[in-house]
């Protein structure tokens, strides 16, 4: 809306709106987030950011059949949720690869995290394990969604695995949220997960296209504020 009232110096795409948004909030008002978000809503499709990178990211789809969103009605706190989580993930890295120089995160394994997890405290090895953990099935995933024909039932498990995580490791979600994925996973969907900081808000689901309207009504008699079909959206639209 802005760059529309007021025009801009620079040709208006879909990134650079991503890029403002992220500036504003992350860099401007020193949220705690990355670019995700922004990226994601603005540029639409599905893709891959690379978050070591500045505005590095690839359209790697446009669309995934079966998505539900249901919401718990938990409200959150997002801002020092994100903060606690992401610093001590960036704090573990650090100290390991301060101690063993010839650590790579990027190329880390869970070996590694065996192997380096000892010089952690035992407040920060989970965040350690979560960061290489979640790295892996994000590289999983990305490959899954680079195949011709995309496997829904891996996308599902690699969705359940990064939520276990999330979970267990992280401990980012809540009761009611655990009750809705279990229904959900129960009725017969692929995955589902916790979505955002987690601590309440939402889920997102991955249900074969003959059991979405089951599930939908599976997850709002199990507690669920409201649940929807949703579908991958385009992204920001400018004139």
């Amino acid at each position: 809306f802005l760059l529309e009232a007021f025009g801009s110096n620079n040709k208006i795409t879909s990134q650079f709106i991503a890029e403002l948004a992220y500036k504003a909030e992350v860099l401007e008002h020193q949220a705690p987030g990355g670019r995700m978000d922004h990226y994601a809503i603005a540029i639409g499709n599905i893709i891959y950011i690379d978050t070591s990178k500045d505005s590095d990211f690839k359209t790697i789809g446009t669309s995934l059949d079966g998505l539900i969103l249901a919401e718990s009605g938990v409200p959150k706190e997002t801002i020092g949720l994100l903060s606690h989580v992401k610093s001590n993930a960036i704090k573990s890295i650090e100290f390991v690869t301060k101690m063993h120089p010839h650590f790579n995160f990027k190329t880390a394994t869970l070996e590694d995290y065996e192997k380096f997890s000892k010089s952690l405290s035992i407040e920060l090895n989970p965040y350690f394990y979560a960061a290489i953990k979640n790295h892996l099935i994000t590289q999983r995933a990305l490959a899954a969604l680079e195949e011709t024909t995309v496997n829904p039932k891996l996308i599902g498990e690699l969705m359940n695995e990064h939520h276990k995580v999330l979970k267990t490791s992280l401990k980012i979600t809540v009761p009611k949220i655990d009750v809705m994925i279990e229904a959900a996973i129960n009725s017969g969907a692929y995955g589902a997960k916790i979505v955002g900081s987690g601590g309440g808000g939402s889920i997102v689901v991955l249900s074969p296209p003959d059991k979405k309207d089951m599930i939908i009504k599976t997850l709002l008699a199990s507690g669920a504020m409201t649940a929807y079909e949703v579908s991958v959206a385009e992204g920001s639209k400018h004139i």
